[in-house]
């Protein structure tokens, strides 16, 4: 990973190197109570004349498959959110949202003169879901989408005097209906507990007459956590999936954080002494799991040693089969990874895929790979996969032909069939680096490469209690073979909520669209970098860069702590650049390419064993072990040993 650029304001403001120029996006997100204002709807979004806070009345729902229409009054940048909502939903329930074919009931989005949705399956032929200035946001869009689905607002529970006062006082004059509660006879809860981090859920000045907060929450440390505009929480998926009878998603496929001895029906097989071990910590590091990284809890992750073995040993951690389920075949791995051993060591990616139930052997094709200088702290890492049928992933830890003092280690993994972000930025120590750095503080990424070969590069401003995130277009290797200006690409720049299990998360997003048309300071604002641009210096890289465009109000330092943004003290930026022209004549996207990808292996790395269910019949055991090392007393760890019994084929030592 490249270390981020800092470039810091002396006292008289100005930069050591040419200032970035910046436009601010002036597309704040509020809260649907001041963007609705002024609208004659009820409960400030909600058009119908009554409400539940989820409908207990089976023939006002919809089925999981809800056929959508994405109306001609929206713009291209609202349908982009709009889909990326729907991946949210796909990821986290069993409600797939569908282009509408010919169905008498479907939902018909519009951008009218706000944000509101009626409450359930309330009419046939086309049901309006408005999503107009100022909505375009994917919590806003959650949140009429649930509306849709069958939802109220939290705060309109019967249960809700128990988690929060209502300062009646404080509400403007003929508003005092929206804080009603809902009746247990018209309602149900679906036997959830409040959930102050709903994205359903008033914030504190909702309606306020300017004399004060109109809501208080009970425990105080959720006062300024209501209201949230990040994303649906997980009560709000744990809701929905109950009142649909969810059983599964529809895009998630797996998570392990190895925590206990099961390995998440994992199998682990071995060409060598050498085999994937279950650790609490490693002999060279790392010293912790990355789940439970810088807490006082201690979890479990899996190893690989290249210290004690030789050249050439390998080890495989298998998963269990799975079968993709959506007509795009399309799938992302994501893993966090502690790399001490030495450069010439790999960590091969392989996906094995097989024809039937009956195919024992499968054929697997390698998707990525780790290899060359260590990086000895947990790194996220992403490989997209194109699996067209039952498929399992295949970690392959190598041992390579130099000294080590480590090994390879895995934890948090997550698979779905989602795009991978197209890019990952991990700065370390961000926290620190935000309270130390001097207001104005830039910190740039490496320049990175869209799938279609447009040059960019995002820059964070620090402001010691909050920062902001822009992108601009930099020249790269391509521009010559490219279409300018830069029309209609969504970049999305996302910070992770680096919760373990992906389906958790709520991660703070933003996103902008390239308008062809967009003139900034005379010249095309998405033009090419080397005709609108400025000769620039980074990190020892001169190119020509562009305007940057973005928000200077990301997120603040006391955001910072309410979610798993940080991890060890390192913050994640993930970032999309998304082609979203063929919105402009039709209602969803082609499936996603993935990257071409080129790997060199000798013809023995490159050797098939076959699954390690061929060779492998499984038991679990805990034990107790000791592992030596060079330096110190020798280290009792904790591991899971799995004994194998070689049935054919090279030696089987998986522990």
């Amino acid at each position: 990973m490249l270390t981020p650029l800092l470039i810091v304001l002396n006292a008289l403001g100005t930069l050591s190197l040419p200032a970035p120029e910046l436009i601010e996006l002036q597309d704040e997100i509020r809260s649907i109570a001041k963007i609705n204002e002024g609208l004659n709807v009820f409960e400030g979004d909600i058009m119908e004349s009554y409400s539940r806070s989820s409908i207990s009345i089976e023939g006002t729902k919809w089925n999981t498959s809800v056929p959508y229409l994405l109306g001609n009054t929206l713009d291209v940048h609202s349908k982009g959110i709009i889909l990326r909502a729907f991946e949210q939903f796909g990821l986290k329930s069993c409600i797939n949202f569908i282009p509408r074919q010919n169905e008498n009931d479907f939902i018909n989005i519009q951008k009218l003169g706000g944000c509101f949705s009626y409450v359930g399956k309330f009419f046939s032929g086309g049901q309006i879901v408005s999503i107009g200035s100022g909505c375009a946001f994917v919590p806003i869009v959650e949140h009429e989408l649930l509306h849709a689905l069958g939802f109220f607002h939290e705060q309109s529970r019967y249960d809700r005097d128990d988690h929060v006062t209502i300062i009646w006082d404080n509400i403007q004059e003929g508003k005092e209906n929206n804080f009603n509660k809902i009746s247990e006879d018209y309602s149900s809860l679906l036997n959830t507990s409040y959930d102050y981090t709903s994205v359903m859920h008033y914030d504190k000045d909702a309606f306020s007459n300017g004399n004060g907060s109109t809501i208080i929450t009970k425990q105080p440390e959720y006062q300024d956590v209501i209201g949230n505009r990040i994303e649906m929480s997980s009560t709000d998926a744990l809701e929905l999936n109950r009142l649909y009878h969810c059983d599964e998603s529809i895009t998630f496929l797996d998570h392990c954080s190895f925590e206990d001895e099961s390995l998440c029906e994992m199998s682990v097989c071995s060409r060598s002494s050498a085999g994937w071990q279950r650790v609490s910590r490693a002999d060279g590091g790392p010293h912790s799991d990355h789940t439970y990284l810088g807490t006082d809890s201690q979890g479990s992750f899996m190893h690989f040693t290249t210290n004690h073995s030789s050249e050439g040993d390998s080890a495989r951690l298998t998963t269990r089969r799975m079968t993709p389920g959506r007509t795009c075949q399309v799938q992302c791995l994501q893993f966090y990874y502690y790399y001490s051993g030495n450069e010439t060591d790999q960590l091969n990616l392989w996906i094995r895929e097989f024809d039937s139930e009956e195919d024992t052997e499968g054929t697997r094709r390698l998707m990525g790979q780790i290899t060359g200088s260590p990086a000895e702290y947990w790194k996220l890492h992403h490989v997209p996969l194109n699996a067209t049928k039952t498929f399992q992933v295949e970690f392959e830890a190598r041992k390579g032909a130099g000294a080590s003092s480590g090994g390879f280690s895995v934890d948090d993994i997550n698979l779905s069939e989602t795009e991978c972000p197209h890019q990952t930025w991990q700065i370390r120590n961000f926290e620190e680096v935000l309270n130390t750095s001097n207001y104005g503080t830039f910190l740039y990424s490496p320049r990175y490469y869209s799938i279609d070969g447009y040059g960019y590069q995002i820059l964070l401003q620090l402001r010691k209690t909050f920062f902001g995130v822009y992108v601009r277009l930099v020249s790269g290797d391509y521009d010559d073979t490219l279409e300018w200006p830069l029309a209609w690409r969504q970049i999305t720049a996302q910070m992770l909520d680096q919760n373990p299990q992906m389906q958790l998360r709520m991660s703070r997003e933003r996103s902008l669209t390239t308008d062809p048309a967009l003139i900034s300071g005379g010249k095309f604002a998405w033009g090419n970098p080397r005709e609108v641009g400025n000769l620039t210096t980074v990190g020892g890289e001169t190119f020509n860069a562009s305007y940057g465009y973005g928000w200077g109000y990301f997120m603040t330092a006391e955001d910072l702590q309410k979610r798993d943004f940080l991890k060890g003290g390192d913050a994640i930026f993930v970032f999309t650049m998304q082609d979203l022209s063929p919105l402009l004549t039709n209602n969803s996207l082609p499936c996603a390419a993935i990257p071409v990808q080129n790997f060199t292996l000798t013809p023995e790395e490159s050797i098939d064993d076959g699954p390690c269910s061929r060779f492998t019949t499984t038991t679990t055991t805990t034990a107790t072990t000791t592992t030596p090392t060079t330096t110190t007393t020798p280290t009792t760890t904790t591991t899971t040993s799995t004994t194998t019994t070689d049935t054919e084929g090279p030696d089987v030592d998986g522990r």
